[in-house]
């Protein structure tokens, strides 16, 4: 017997059970997140008489006879000081680290609470944060630790929900206290678990499938193979490719490790674990592919039918070669971008729940819709079957757009007909998931004596591993945002992409332009240096203004802000030594041509406004910025708006959230839902429209790829941006700061917390993230992806240029990818500093961070 006094209570168990499972499956505290279970990541945190611990590497053994706490036991003055500083200072993005940052900070209060800034960080060591950077979470925990130094009262906030405003995150609280609900803290009556058997190698025939002696387990409820699928097996979020296999069939040969051969259904994890290992397969083991130049070989196995080249574009504008020859300096590099895992904290998970003529799936996604397709294509069922509804949704980053459990957890379920839970260890995350794309890029730039650039070229080859999720429009982003945000109109760059027997890559912030732009920014320090002038110059000399035109033809509008951001740094380039500095540009909307749709149904219900869209918040606060263009066009209080989590049966298809698009589009529909709503509010109350409804939509309208047009309009927005890195003399990074040009700062605080969290990712992205595979098999665990930490982060300064005149969406244009893509071609600059290595491949080695 064991006794343990958890949050006060005393809990007696017989089980020794692992603790983490035991807080949130026997006790409901699910408050305790399951990140990483493996000691890592700090979501598990709780205290044990008095000091931190992660649950996940304890047991109830060793807890025997001690008091455990978790955020479900704070005193009710202590939830209103950590609820009012983590929403105030804006330390909440996809919120599901919090719990375990407000834990740390608990156990550092316990022993001084007047700590230092270095003591909050190395009190937060033990806690990773993918969203925020961290900055603000320090300020939140530093200000809570000044109340209850003083014992003040506890401050009330109002906020008029105006744009412009710092209007106060709707989700915050819930998600500070732990009281939100991700995907598997969902319970549901006589749930079971399941989970998939997968390959043992990348590339195999799969001879026999034996689960003879898993059938027989006691507990195991039913076990599926590729046969037992109702619809069709391939999917895809891209719906004209959908050549992802749900499940590989005996006698088919797999293509990644993350392939699925077996589901299995059983009435807990234990019993889903034993039973997976009594499946028996039997392979014909076969050399993976995993060189794209190779598998292009002429008599190279294919992977899929087809073939290995999933995508080929060719951007030509003017004469690269003419103008790249006649140039009096020009530069060639070959750079190599790795392999990058999104390493958002929250693994991935749906419960399915049969219905009479139907199926619902609560997950917790990127978009509702592109599932409930995805669904009703592997299941044989029409879409108004397929329910699908999102939870909070613990960090995205592009990783959750493609179908990781959602599917197999809705064949379990309406197959057995019993509600299902599926979700991902965190070792079979990093295997399933899709990552950044790795490339290879040629580059030549070249420009005059004056440094005003004249052409380049480029090849670039993507590595899209064994499906092609995105990597069509990855390699386009790639490709389209080459050239730079300058002024010079002779391109000429050829892109591939292609599969290989490698992980995935897929959607991953900054979309293929973190890729090119450290390229092109790399190639631009050299040409400054042959030139003879500043790194600064050769940028603000080639900065695209109002009225001129981008390399990719399109003229950039009033609202352009590249020269603005390029001054606002300025001084702090030209007066440090060890800088580095980097620019960037990033679409906003899909843009190229292709449907692009944002959709917002404002209802009047019992006297309030309900907000209802189906973008998703991955942690950038798009709900909160709807209420916000709510609350502007009416003059509403936020006190009069409800804003509804994402439903297919409740909210309009408001798109994916990838592509930086939803604070402009979905935020554009609902600024014209409002209006209606507005004119209808001058001659009636809010009581007086009960049961209206206001629909608004707003269609971005763009050119396609290759357009015949003089100047096509690729995409309806620009956001433009310049970093610069410095470092201290003994090459670490002492200091960031980063102008961006947001055209209007629907929530100043929220666009802070996505510079900071954007600028850290790009510091691990250029300095210490490595995600290591050897032969198509990963051998990282997420503790040694090289992923920042608390104790890691420099000073960041962020600059918020607003300058966007224009009407649509108040002027934003959407800052959540452009954030990551300059800090890594800025970071190479401050090293070529600092002893005149010029590298050309990430991450950076021999620095302060990477020998």
């Amino acid at each position: 017997m064991f006794k343990i006094i958890i949050n006060g209570q005393k809990i007696e168990t017989t089980e020794n059970k692992n603790l983490l499972d035991f807080l949130r499956d026997d006790m409901d505290f699910t408050a305790v997140k399951n990140g990483c279970g493996e000691g890592a990541c700090g979501a598990c945190m709780v205290l044990v008489d008095g000091k931190p611990f992660r649950a996940c590497v304890l047991t109830t053994e060793k807890v025997n006879n001690k008091n455990v706490f978790t955020v479900e036991g704070l005193n009710e003055y202590e939830r209103d000081v950590f609820a009012y500083t983590f929403s105030d200072e804006g330390a909440v993005q996809c919120g599901f680290c919090i719990p375990g940052m407000v834990v740390s900070a608990k156990g550092l209060f316990l022993r001084t609470l007047n700590p230092t800034r270095d003591e909050v960080k190395a009190a937060l060591r033990g806690n990773i944060c993918r969203c925020t950077g961290y900055v603000k979470i320090e300020k939140a925990i530093l200000e809570s630790a000044r109340i209850f130094r003083e014992g003040i009262e506890v401050p009330k906030v109002e906020c008029k929900g105006f744009v412009g405003e710092n209007t106060v995150r709707i989700d915050a609280k819930d998600k500070t206290l732990g009281k939100g609900k991700y995907a598997e803290d969902i319970k549901v009556p006589g749930m079971v678990y399941g989970g998939a058997v997968r390959t043992q190698h990348p590339r195999a025939l799969i001879k026999n499938i034996d689960i003879s002696e898993a059938e027989k387990l006691d507990g195991v409820i039913g076990i599926l193979t590729a046969k037992d699928v109702p619809g069709y097996r391939n999917i895809g979020h891209l719906s004209f490719i959908s050549d992802w296999d749900a499940l590989i069939a005996e006698g088919e040969i797999t293509r990644y490790m993350g392939d699925a051969l077996v589901l299995i259904a059983a009435k807990d994890k234990r019993t889903l674990k034993k039973a997976k290992a009594l499946v028996k397969v039997e392979y014909e083991i076969l050399e993976p592919i995993t060189d794209p130049e190779k598998a292009l070989e002429e008599g190279a196995p294919k992977i899929h039918e087809k073939g290995n080249l999933l995508f080929k574009q060719v951007l030509k504008r003017g004469d690269a070669e003419k103008a790249i020859e006649s140039a009096k300096y020009k530069v060639t590099n070959i750079y190599t971008t790795p392999y990058t895992e999104h390493a958002y904290l929250e693994p991935e998970s749906a419960t399915a729940i049969p219905k009479e003529n139907g199926i619902k799936i609560i997950t917790s996604s990127q978009s509702i819709y592109d599932e409930q397709r995805e669904i009703a294509r592997l299941l044989g069922m029409e879409l108004s079957k397929v329910e699908v509804e999102s939870t909070y949704v613990g960090g995205g980053f592009g990783g959750k757009e493609d179908m990781s459990v959602q599917h197999h957890a809705a064949l379990l379920a309406w197959k057995f007909k019993v509600p299902v839970q599926v979700t991902l260890g965190r070792q079979e995350s990093l295997v399933v998931s899709t990552k950044r794309h790795p490339m290879k890029i040629e580059m030549t730039t070249a420009c005059d004596e004056n440094g005003i650039l004249l052409g380049m070229k480029a090849k670039i080859i993507s590595d899209t591993g064994a499906y092609s999720s995105l990597g069509g429009p990855v390699l386009q982003r790639a490709c389209t945002h080459a050239a730079g945000p300058y002024n010079y109109h002779n391109i000429d760059i050829e892109g591939i992409s292609v599969y290989t027997n490698n992980p995935i890559g897929g959607a991953f912030r900054g979309f293929g332009v973190t890729q090119s732009a450290f390229a092109t920014e790399s190639n631009l320090n050299k040409l400054a240096e042959m030139v003879g002038i500043s790194p600064f110059d050769i940028r603000y000399r080639n900065a695209i203004e109002p009225g001129m035109t981008l390399p990719n033809g399109q003229i950039a509008d009033a609202g352009t802000g590249l020269k603005e951001t390029l001054l606002a740094v300025k001084d702090v380039y030209e007066n440090n030594k060890l800088v580095g500095i980097a620019c960037a540009f990033k679409n906003a909307g899909i843009g190229v041509g292709l449907p692009d749709v944002g959709r917002c149904i404002l209802s009047i219900e019992k006297g309030k406004v309900h907000l209802r869209t189906s973008a998703a918040c991955i942690g950038q606060g798009v709900g909160t910025i709807a209420m916000q263009m709510v609350c502007e066009t009416t003059g509403l209080n936020p006190k009069d708006i409800v804003v509804e989590t994402p439903s297919t049966l409740r909210t309009p298809n408001s798109g994916t959230t990838t592509a930086s698009r939803q604070t402009v589009f979905t935020g554009e529909a609902t600024k014209v839902a409002a209006k209606k709503l507005k004119e209808r509010l001058m001659e009636s109350s809010l009581k007086e429209l009960e049961g209206e409804e206001f629909i608004g939509e707003y269609s971005g309208v763009t050119d396609p790829m290759n357009s015949e047009k003089k100047n096509p309009e690729s995409h309806v927005a620009y956001g433009y941006a310049t970093q610069v890195v410095i470092l201290g003399e003994d090459g670490k990074i002492k200091k960031v700061v980063a102008a961006h040009d947001v055209g209007k700062a629907i929530n100043p605080k929220n666009v802070e917390g996505q510079i900071e969290g954007g600028v850290v990712m790009g510091l691990g992205y250029a300095l210490t993230e490595d995600l290591k595979i050897d032969n198509g098999v990963i051998k990282s665990k997420f503790g040694t992806l090289g992923l920042f930490r608390s104790t890691d982060v420099p000073e960041i300064e962020s600059i918020i240029i607003e300058k966007n005149t224009e009407e649509l969406a108040y002027g934003a244009k959407g800052v959540g990818e452009i954030v990551v893509i300059p800090t890594a071609p800025a970071v190479q600059g401050a090293y070529y500093k600092y002893d005149g290595k010029f590298r050309t491949s990430l991450p950076l080695k021999e620095t302060a961070y990477k020998k």
